[in-house]
């Protein structure tokens, strides 16, 4: 399948970098994924990046990005981990499940990145207007092996009324139910609810934005496999960054 035009249009170019985030398996004590979180050139903040972004170049952003976190991710040596590799996309950005992955397939196989470890997360700012195409773009997504995500559930409009409308693989926690979650009963009591309905439907959780060891130890003992959060390891610009486990030494790149 050809790319569409939108997918093809250069008229707009980003210079990126890419920053990589551990994504830990606790049970395991190994790497998940990586998530690849956009820098500019020289580590600028994902929010000067995003600030250039407008719905008339979002399209060529959306595939830059992509091309960028599996390029750089290779050279930073995720082939060899056997880890996953998780990246943002901007639904708006999609105009056609199967004719905008086309480059993102050619990148992948161009650089030796397995293509079935390709995570796709998203995460809206604004409520999602037409979740019909949302919806189609996860089944799609699913279907050609790729696993999906839906990021900062919990937060804005990422919640349970998508959650009727769509179901991701992995749903990521929002850093606001994580935070402070061992001082306050009501947190728990939401996130257990939560962890009961994602079992229910067949899935994953993960737990983001983990910076203190209390918050660590509650939600393990709840039963959340996944976590990410500076407790855990902070991001690598271009690096794949050591790691580590409360109480534990730095584990630097093992799978």
């Amino acid at each position: 399948m050809s790319m569409c035009q939108g997918c093809r249009s250069e008229a707009a170019r980003f210079d990126l970098a890419m920053a990589f985030q551990p994504i830990v398996d606790v049970v395991a004590e190994r790497i998940w994924a990586y998530e690849a979180l956009v820098r500019g050139p020289a580590g600028q903040s994902a929010a000067t990046v995003l600030g250039t972004v407008t719905p008339d170049n979002r399209y060529a952003f959306d595939q830059q990005c992509r091309v960028a976190a599996i390029t750089q991710a290779v050279e930073a040596g995720i082939v060899a981990t056997g880890a996953k590799l998780s990246i943002n996309f901007l639904p708006n950005a999609v105009y056609s499940p199967l004719a905008c992955i086309q480059l993102t397939l050619k990148t992948a196989a161009a650089t030796g990145f397995p293509a079935d470890r390709l995570i796709f997360e998203f995460t809206e700012n604004e409520e999602m207007v037409d979740t019909t195409h949302v919806a189609t773009i996860i089944e799609t997504y699913q279907r050609m092996g790729f696993t999906t995500a839906l990021d900062d559930f919990g937060a804005g409009h990422a919640g349970l009324a998508l959650l009727a409308k769509f179901q991701t693989d992995v749903i990521k926690l929002d850093m606001e139910l994580v935070r402070g979650i061992d001082r306050s009963p009501p947190r728990r009591m939401i996130v257990e609810g939560l962890l009961a309905l994602f079992s229910r439907m067949g899935i994953t959780a993960l737990a983001e934005g983990i910076e203190t060891v209390g918050e660590y130890e509650v939600l393990r003992d709840m039963g959340v496999r996944y976590m990410q959060g500076y407790l855990l390891a902070r991001p690598g610009l271009g690096t794949l960054p050591a790691w580590t486990l409360p109480h534990g030494a730095p584990l630097s790149r093992r799978a």
